[in-house]
């Protein structure tokens, strides 16, 4: 009978490959977070010297000075906005609806757009401005 020799094998785990992969993927959030803002960039209007909590699962819906209406940074149309709201609250019947007018859009826009939004039962709409200081 032939025997057979066992290796012995070194048990220890080497930790220098997760932490070269954890610092790497550290690096790689501390670059790329501070470029996830969205939105468009647009003006706001000024109003007020106190801030009211708003709610941070709010949808946000911007219109730019030209009147073109965006969700989030995608350019749509009124009624597609107003569609993809409806759609939204099937998921979330407690939703709240934010709307960034540039401090250069047409009146008529802005409350167009929300009267839209309230015509198609959205109870929670507010207008996002900056604080006056």
């Amino acid at each position: 009978m032939s025997r057979r020799r066992f290796k012995s094998s070194d048990t220890n785990m080497s930790l220098t490959p997760m932490i070269d992969v954890m610092t790497t993927l550290l690096a790689v959030f501390m670059v790329t977070t501070p470029m996830m803002t969205t939105g468009i960039d647009i003006e706001l209007p000024k109003a007020g010297t106190s801030a009211m909590t708003g709610n941070d699962h709010a949808i946000q819906i911007s219109i730019d000075s030209k009147g073109n209406y965006y969700l989030l940074e995608q350019k749509l149309s009124k009624e597609e906005i107003v569609k993809r709201a409806i759609a939204m609250r099937g998921e979330n019947p407690n939703l709240t609806i934010m709307l960034s007018g540039d401090k250069h859009a047409d009146y008529g826009a802005v409350m167009g757009i929300m009267g839209k939004l309230k015509d198609a039962g959205f109870q929670k709409v507010g207008l996002k401005t900056q604080l006056d200081k």
